[in-house]
């Protein structure tokens, strides 16, 4: 049976992440994720050009069979032949994955498409997929609030955004069922909020927000039975418009307990109510470095 877990793989090639504290996951460590991955029935991978080493990674592991999502770059300043530039870094990607096509490439910053050079930008990524090389163009957003000037341009095959038990915009928005109707593959991460909801005792930047750490810490208390990865994966497995979770892991262990949370998640209907529309809590690019 095919899991709506998705591998990401940011920690293949980066230090990422608030509670991380082993750092870049090894090669030996990332091979045997992906093999309790594929036998658990996880076929999408998740990585980025800008993810340090993870494209290499994965190419050394093998990609063959596996659904590769990877994503563009900002244009670097002073391009003056966009389309090259688009094929190159989309060939590079391929070549350092091993791969002669891929499933899907994302914009990482979709703000690209509204700039002047933005219409070359997509000309060349829907180039790419008349010939074949890309099955799926879309973005990946930071706020809904970007979709509907997305759409304005075009409308993506492939939406990932962020959505958690704090940060509820694609659903409070209206946005998740809206790209359902239109067909749009949804894809989630930071289900955990960059490990954030798994920390007991957060540091002292979100301090402002102790209320909702205490409803969160108390609703666990009630409901003892369930572990605090289980609640956080079953908020965004509990809407069938969700194709994909991305999760990401720092090794088996973790990727086994997300497994088994997941089996046991569809059976979690009941949410504590902690979410916040908070931009400075919601959005990690704006935590504070020194967490205290």
């Amino acid at each position: 049976m095919t899991s709506r877990l998705a591998l990401g793989t940011v920690q293949f090639g980066l230090d990422y992440g608030i509670s991380n504290v082993t750092g870049i996951t090894t090669p030996e460590e990332c091979a045997k994720i992906l093999f309790v991955a594929n036998c658990a029935g996880v076929d999408t991978i998740d990585t980025a050009i800008n993810y340090g080493s993870s494209e290499q990674v994965l190419g050394g592991l093998g990609m063959a069979g596996w659904r590769t999502i990877s994503k563009l770059p900002s244009l670097p300043e002073g391009c003056l032949d966009i389309y090259q530039w688009v094929q190159d870094q989309v060939n590079s990607s391929l070549n350092r994955l091993g791969l002669d096509r891929i499933y899907g490439f994302l914009l990482h910053n979709p703000s690209q498409v509204f700039d002047a050079f933005g219409p070359k930008i997509l000309d060349a990524l829907f180039l790419m997929q008349r010939d074949g090389i890309v099955e799926k163009i879309g973005v990946s957003i930071y706020s809904p609030e970007q979709l509907a000037r997305i759409y304005s341009v075009f409308k993506p095959d492939i939406v990932q955004a962020p959505l958690n038990l704090v940060d509820r915009r694609l659903v409070d928005s209206g946005w998740l069922d809206r790209l359902a109707s239109d067909g749009v593959e949804v894809h989630t991460r930071s289900a955990f909020l960059q490990g954030l909801l798994l920390m007991e005792r957060p540091g002292a930047y979100f301090e402002p927000w102790r209320y909702l750490w205490s409803v969160w810490q108390n609703w666990l208390g009630e409901n003892p039975t369930i572990s605090p990865v289980a609640v956080c994966l079953a908020y965004p497995l509990s809407f069938p418009s969700i194709s994909r979770v991305v999760v990401g892991v720092n090794c088996v262990n973790q990727l086994n307990e997300l497994l088994a949370a997941s089996s046991n998640a569809e059976g979690i209907r009941c949410f504590p109510k902690i979410s916040s529309s908070d931009n400075r809590l919601i959005n990690p690019v704006n935590w504070s470095v020194t967490q205290g």
